[in-house]
């Protein structure tokens, strides 16, 4: 009877947002959702009862019970999520004296608060905001500075304000509890002009303390995490050791870490991949409109690899600060997210810049929607538009849009220019943002995203705006003249005028119909495109004439390793054969080998299980292929297969792992010999792994040790015939010495002996 009741409540009650009510209308939603949630199930009752499911009384009083009992659950739910626009517990209205003081007063946290809408003249000679903790407002107070930054010994004399949202920190270490009221002042005359009056026992929102990172991958540890405001965290005591190759902060919801995630700038406002952490102490900000009421958790995540090397959850019972720009990291919380929007398959591509610059395009009715892509850092912007003359490439008098991450609002941003002339703008000619010419930004921004060094900005904006002067219609009966440019940002995050190169923009006429479908001239994506900056990479390890191995996890030494010797990458560990970066290795025909294999064996840990097999495939991760692609694999060591065909690996033992020491220096080390000394070799408890593996006759002559539950983590092994390795000819060599040594000897000793008798 239990298991049909609550079958039928979870039928007749619908699922709720956290986010869902607000506190002003607590009361009466709790009424009529439960009035609401019984009816509907006496409905659903009398419905299955017509069907010939039968229930008694009791039964459907059961159903009430229990409909009731989630139902006032989910109201407290509901009432503890915040409402929107949310600005902390609300105190009151400024009550008016004189002056027409105005203004809704909100406790943001312990000693701070938020004016909403604050007005006053400004004509009181010698007014501030004051607070005290007499019965009334009295000489007896002190002065809130604001602005909260002055110069001068003395705060300032309060201003004229209309409908200024102003945030005020308590001084000296005040708290809230520790006053009665908050007024506008006139100290010289002793004259409140408004006041208002805080409740006794007001409870503030307050930061909520979560436990440390879970620890599963690259030494990811800190101290507890704390929840600052709703969209602020402060990690304290940050480890990391910054070997991920496309490693961010990430947040998202369900049960676990997933792709489904966005990704959060790092303490710095900045969407690159993330750097090593010796024990730092970091505040990060989840961008958007993202609040923490919006997520479940909090990870460190592998992108590419879709790896997670820790995370920590968020409760959903939080009652924190609003992000209101009172933490150290300003929030911008009046934009919209920007990475969640689902990419267009698009059909037009042109690289308008080799290797740097290709777009996108796609028409939407009375819009196009254009994507930039960018091999820019996060100082330089990317532009495109239409040329300033039809037939030729020209900067000057071109309609432009301006694309790049504002790494201070922590936002994607694209804005329409107009470009007079090739020189700075001074609010009226250069190169200057429509908006700062008096005509408005007629682009919006769908999406944006920053990856293995390329930035993405997909806009739209109508082909024919109502801007003549400052906005070129884009044709679609016939081909136009484009123009594309990088180049850096300045102090206002606007285009730099700077002297172009013939690399950063385009020199050549470059025509585009934007009707066009399928003019797909792009040959490859610019994420291919390799770094030829950086480190000089370290050469390949070679081992032959070795029977025995030992196969652990190690760092991939950044850009001089792994990377660099495959020529694929990597999610920031790989196989260690024998203490070397996956070396090439060499195996004979019909010779046995021998693999104590340290990978890791707990399945439920998957960044720290890594069963080792052989296989033809340069990529491996068998246990992540299905169907024809599994088949394509063909193995030879380290997996069985069962009744049903599937792969089961058999190679996998405890789990030792070659840790940096403090951070990954692979960029700074020339040496992979003396890259290792900043390494330490650990090992969890338990027994490794062995694998004895005779090579077929028939074996090719090239196969790869791999990762049976992840892709490229290890390198070749090289089979050649029995005593055709360089090992083995030394070996040779080696016998026929010892061999004719050993005849020597004993013919030595022959003589000597006879001689000893003949004296």
């Amino acid at each position: 009877m239990w298991r049909k009741a609550s079958r039928l409540v979870r039928e007749a009650t619908s699922r709720k947002s956290r986010r869902q009510g607000q506190i002003e209308q607590g009361q009466t939603a709790t009424t009529t959702t439960s009035t609401a949630t019984i009816t509907a199930t006496a409905s659903k009752a009398r419905t299955l009862a017509a069907q010939g499911l039968i229930i008694t009384w009791p039964q459907f009083a059961v159903v009430v019970a229990v409909a009731a009992l989630l139902n006032c659950l989910d109201c407290q739910a509901a009432g503890r999520a915040p409402p929107e626009p949310y600005y902390g517990r609300f105190i009151g209205d400024f009550t008016n004296f004189a002056h027409g003081i105005k203004g809704k007063v909100h406790a943001v946290d312990e000693s701070t608060l938020f004016v909403k809408s604050f007005a006053y003249d400004g004509t009181g000679p010698d007014a501030f905001f004051w607070v005290g903790k007499t019965p009334r407002p009295s000489p007896e107070g002190y002065i809130i500075p604001y602005p909260e930054e002055y110069t001068g010994i003395d705060p300032p004399i309060l201003q004229a304000h209309n409908r200024t949202d102003i945030i005020l920190r308590l001084p000296m270490g005040k708290r809230i509890k520790d006053i009665r009221w908050l007024s506008v002042w006139c100290r010289r005359f002793t004259v409140d002009f408004g006041e208002v009056f805080i409740p006794q026992n007001l409870d503030v929102p307050k930061p909520r303390v979560l436990p440390e990172f879970k620890r599963l991958a690259h030494g990811l540890r800190s101290s507890n995490i704390s929840v600052l405001d709703a969209k602020t965290f402060y990690i304290p005591n940050l480890h990391y050791d910054g070997a991920g190759p496309d490693a961010y902060f990430w947040v998202g919801n369900g049960s676990e870490p997933n792709i489904m995630g966005v990704k959060v700038p790092n303490e710095m406002g900045s969407l690159e991949t993330l750097r090593g952490y010796q024990g730092e102490d970091i505040e990060i900000q989840l961008p958007g409109s993202l609040t923490v009421y919006d997520i479940d958790w909090l990870a460190v995540w592998c992108v590419e690899y879709r790896h997670n090397f820790g995370h920590v959850y968020i409760p959903r019972d939080l009652d924190v600060p609003p992000a209101l720009g009172q933490t150290k990291i300003t929030p911008p919380w009046w934009y919209s997210p920007t990475t969640t929007t689902p990419r267009p398959v698009y059909s037009n591509c042109r690289e308008i810049l080799p290797n740097k610059l290709q777009v996108k395009w796609e028409l939407q009715g009375d819009y196009i929607q254009i994507e930039l892509f960018g091999r820019i850092t996060e100082d330089q912007y990317m532009a495109f538009g239409l040329s300033g003359a039809n037939g030729r490439a020209q900067m000057a008098q071109s309609d432009v849009v301006v694309a790049f991450y504002d790494t201070v609002a922590r936002v994607f941003r694209a804005e329409d220019y107009f470009i007079s002339d090739l020189s700075q703008c001074d609010g009226q000619r250069g190169a200057c943002p429509d908006e700062r010419i008096g005509a408005r930004n007629d682009v919006h921004v769908v999406s944006g995203d920053r990856k293995n060094g390329v930035t993405t900005i997909r806009y739209k904006r109508l082909l024919q705006t109502n801007e003549a002067l400052y906005d070129t219609p884009i044709p679609i009966d016939r081909e136009v003249s484009v123009i594309a440019a990088i180049g850096p940002l300045n102090a206002r995050k606007e285009a730099n005028a700077h002297s172009h190169t013939a690399s950063d923009h385009n020199q050549d006429d470059i025509r585009i119909n934007f009707s066009a479908r399928n003019d797909h001239a792009c040959k490859s994506s610019l994420y291919d495109v390799k770094d030829q900056s950086g480190p000089r990479p370290w050469p390949t390890r070679t081992i032959e004439g070795v029977r025995k191995f030992r196969a652990s996890i190690g760092p991939t030494g950044g850009k001089r390793g792994y990377t660099a010797i495959t020529g694929v990458p990597s999610w920031g560990i790989a196989w260690y054969l024998n203490d070397l970066l996956i070396p090439e290795i060499t195996v004979e025909r019909g010779l046995s080998y021998e693999f104590i294999i340290e990978g890791g064996n707990d399945p439920s840990q998957p960044a720290r299980y890594h069963p080792f097999y052989i296989t033809d495939s340069p990529e491996g991760g068998l246990g992540q292929k299905m169907g024809l692609e599994a088949r394509k694999q063909q193995v030879y060591a380290g997996v069985e297969h069962d009744d049903d065909g599937n792969a089961i690996p058999t190679a996998a033992g405890r789990y030792c792992e070659w840790e940096h020491q403090t951070i990954d220096r692979s960029a700074e080390i020339e040496t992979f010999e003396e890259y290792t000394k900043t390494l330490v070799y650990k090992c969890e408890d338990g027994e490794p792994g062995y694998l004895n593996w005779t090579v077929p006759k028939d074996a090719p002559d090239m196969l790869y040790y791999q990762c049976f539950t992840h892709n490229n983590l290890g390198w070749r092994i090289k089979v050649v015939d029995m005593g055709a390795s360089r090992g083995s000819t030394y070996g040779s060599y080696q016998l026929i010495v010892y061999g004719i040594f050993t005849v020597f000897s004993l013919v030595a000793t022959r003589l000597l002996f006879c001689g000893h008798l003949l004296a």
